[in-house]
């Protein structure tokens, strides 16, 4: 399983990348796999206020239909618009080309709440 050292991780398998403006955000490997093939991925629209925790997003694998939650609280200022034609891309590319979205950060401080790669890690293999 890939856990990239340089993401930080939610405990409902996020990943949070910081970027200029916000951080972007994707669903983790570990998260995709567990999903099976993703056939159709909603992304939130620029300009959603998103609370961490809540769920913003949805995918839908030949599985099941998952939600996905916000791990920080903001606003999203920019989607993976991409994804409508290639919601496989979260499957091949989950750290690349399969991220959901960037979120300007209204409390950057709960960042300092989400895990390391090394703790992300721990959790999934427990």
């Amino acid at each position: 399983m890939n856990i990239p050292g340089d993401l930080l991780y939610s405990t409902d398998h996020e990943w949070v990348q910081r970027v200029e403006g916000g951080v972007r955000i994707g669903i983790t490997d570990y998260a995709q796999d567990a999903l099976g093939d993703v056939v159709y991925v909603q992304v939130p629209a620029v300009g959603t206020k998103v609370a961490a925790g809540d769920s913003f997003s949805e995918v839908e694998s030949t599985k099941s239909v998952s939600d996905i939650y916000a791990p920080v609280t903001g606003v999203v200022i920019e989607v993976n618009a991409a994804l409508g034609d290639d919601p496989a891309a979260v499957n091949s590319d989950p750290y690349g080309n399969g991220w959901l979205c960037v979120i300007e950060l209204s409390s950057p401080d709960e960042l300092d709440q989400l895990l390391d790669a090394s703790a992300y890690r721990t959790l999934t293999e427990s």
